[in-house]
C-alpha cells in the first residue's frame, strides 16, 4: 500500500509498505476511511520533534473501520466503526492509572502513531493497545463529524478541563487555529462569563466573529486593551495558548491576572524563556505539555448530541494521492485553509 512517510528532516514522501497485520494481542488493523493533517505533522516535517523516526507513516488523525483484531481485543471487532486516539496507552501503569497517558510507560505508549510507529495517513494502521486507543462512534455521528475526536478535539477538551474554569471566569485563548477554534467549543462547555479570542489572521477572526457571537475577537495589537477592558481582576483568569510563537507564549504570562491558570498545549519549534524576575509577584499557575487524550467517548457523546460541532473546519479534501498538494495548502494557509480532510482515492 501506498503510505505518506517522514523520509527524513524537511522530506516527506510516498512509500510501498505492506499492509500492516497484528503483531500483538491487543492490536487492531484499521482501514482508514478519512484523515487529516495536524500542524503537529509539520512540526515532524521541520524536524521539532526530536523522537519521531525518519521511515515511519505520518498521521494521527483519523477515523476508520476496524478489519481485524488480535486475540486479546475485547472491546472492538472487524467492521466496527471508530475514531483513532492521538495516543496508545496501556491503562495499567502509574500514569495511566491517573489519568496522565500521554506519558504511558508502555513502549508503545503515549504520542506513537505517526511519530515512532506507523501512523494513518495510508489506507490501514494498526493500532496498539486497541481496547483504550479506539472509541466507538455513534451511529448518528458521521466519519467527518468524528474525525478530529481523538486529537485536536482531545487537546482542546483536555485544555479546557485542566484549565478549571468557572462561570466567573474570563477566559482567553492565543491562537485560533484548528486546536484553538477546538479549545473555544470546549471552553464554551465550561460557560465562563466571558471569552476572548487573540488570532492574527483576519480571515480566522471573521470565521470565529460569525460562528461565535458571543466570544471577543481581537488581534494581537489590541488584545491587550481587550483583556483589561472586558476583564475585572487586571487581566484573564484563564489563559490558554495554543498559537505556538514566541510572542504568543509571552502574551500568554503578561495577559493573565495575579494568581491565574496559564495552559500552554502549543508545540514550539523553539525554546521559549519564562522570565521570572519580571513574572515575581504574579503568582501564576502554568500547566503545559500534550494532551491526556482520554476523554473520547465523552467527546463522541458532545458530539452526538450536537453540543459540538467541528465540521466547519473542514474547509478542503483531498484524496490520498494527492496528499502532497494538501500539504503545501496547509502549510502556506492558503485558500483560507483550516483544515484538511483527506479520504480513499476509492472514494
Amino acid at each position: 500500500m501506498k503510505a505518506y512517510t517522514y523520509i527524513d528532516r524537511g522530506r516527506f514522501g510516498f512509500v510501498d509498505k505492506p499492509r500492516p497485520v497484528v503483531l500483538s494481542p491487543g492490536d487492531a488493523i484499521v482501514r482508514v476511511t478519512l484523515s487529516s493533517i495536524c500542524s503537529s505533522d509539520l512540526h515532524i516535517k521541520h524536524g521539532s520533534v526530536p523522537r519521531a523516526v525518519p521511515g515511519v507513516t505520518v498521521g494521527h488523525e483519523m477515523v476508520g473501520v476496524v478489519e481485524e483484531t488480535g486475540s486479546g481485543v475485547r472491546g472492538f471487532r472487524p467492521g466496527d466503526r471508530v475514531a483513532v486516539n492521538v495516543e496508545t496507552f496501556c491503562g495499567e501503569c502509574f500514569y495511566c492509572r491517573h489519568g496522565w497517558v500521554n506519558n504511558c510507560t508502555d513502549p508503545d505508549g503515549g504520542w506513537a502513531l505517526g511519530c515512532r510507529i506507523d501512523g494513518g495517513q495510508a489506507e490501514y494502521v494498526r493500532v496498539p493497545m486497541a481496547d483504550n486507543g479506539l472509541t466507538l462512534i455513534p451511529d448518528n455521528v458521521t466519519d467527518m463529524q468524528a474525525l478530529f475526536t481523538g486529537d485536536i478535539l482531545a487537546t482542546g477538551f483536555w485544555a479546557a478541563r485542566i484549565s478549571e474554569i468557572s462561570s466567573g471566569d474570563t477566559v482567553l485563548i492565543i491562537g485560533a487555529g484548528p486546536t484553538g477554534l477546538c479549545t473555544l467549543q470546549c471552553v464554551m462547555l465550561h460557560n465562563p462569563r466571558h471569552i476572548i479570542v487573540c488570532e492574527t489572521d483576519a480571515r480566522r477572526r471573521a470565521f470565529v466573529g460569525s460562528r461565535y457571537p458571543g466570544v471577543y475577537v481581537t488581534g494581537p495589537e489590541e488584545c491587550r486593551d481587550t483583556v483589561m477592558r472586558i476583564s475585572e481582576h487586571g487581566g484573564a483568569d484563564r489563559v490558554i495558548e495554543v498559537a505556538g510563537s514566541d510572542s504568543s507564549f509571552r502574551m500568554s504570562w503578561e495577559l493573565a491576572r495575579p494568581n491565574a491558570i496559564v495552559t500552554v498545549v502549543a508545540l514550539y519549534d523553539g525554546n521559549q524563556t519564562l522570565p521570572l524576575p519580571q513574572m515575581y509577584g504574579k503568582n501564576l499557575t502554568f500547566k503545559t505539555g500534550g494532551v491526556d487524550g482520554c476523554d473520547c467517548e465523552e467527546i463522541l457523546r458532545l458530539i452526538s448530541e450536537g453540543r459540538i460541532d467541528t465540521t466547519p473546519l473542514v474547509t478542503h479534501t483531498f484524496p490520498l494521492s494527492r496528499i502532497e498538494e494538501a500539504y503545501s495548502l496547509f502549510e502556506s494557509l492558503g485558500e483560507g485553509v483550516i483544515k484538511i480532510a483527506v479520504c480513499p482515492d476509492s472514494e
